[in-house]
């Protein structure tokens, strides 16, 4: 099995008939996160996402499923289902785990034509303080970090 990642709230997705992006909102949970230090924006996307206000704007632009002459319909999302979610895992609120590979269902295209673009997950650094000087040495051989920490400290108490 390949490594997938987790979907995440902020996560962009793309519908194959419209012609911009949104981006995905949990509003199922408000209890599992992912890719989040603080535990505060980054909640997991479950196959209970459903309905009408699963995105932001809520719209893909214009549907290319809907013709109005010389134009088309504007794009209202409605998720009737969420296909490739990861099945090992169901979350309290009795759904599974979407993944970048999840695609969503549209009633109006009535196949999975809703993708991710981006999980929505970002890496996040720490700061511990308890670097090793040696390896900060060889990262990045230019500074002087007893230098910078002596200079942090002095600023700390100007």
């Amino acid at each position: 099995m390949s490594k997938r990642f987790v979907l995440v709230q902020g996560a962009q997705c793309t519908c194959q008939f419209g012609d911009t992006p949104d981006i995905l909102k949990v509003l199922s949970h408000s209890k599992y996160y992912a890719s989040d230090a603080s535990a505060a924006d980054k909640l997991i996307g479950t196959t209970m996402e459903l309905g009408g206000a699963t995105f932001e704007k809520n719209t893909f632009g214009q549907c290319k499923l809907q013709p109005t002459g010389s134009s088309f319909k504007p794009c209202q999302i409605v998720v009737s289902k969420w296909d490739l979610p990861y099945e090992n895992l169901n979350l309290g609120n009795g759904g599974q785990v979407l993944t970048e590979t999840s695609k969503a269902v549209c009633p109006i295209a009535g196949s999975p034509c809703i993708s991710v673009i981006k999980h929505g997950q970002t890496t996040e650094g720490s700061v511990s303080g308890n670097e090793d000087e040696n390896v900060q040495n060889q990262l990045n051989p230019i500074t002087e970090p007893q230098k910078e920490k002596s200079q942090q400290e002095q600023v700390k108490f100007i």
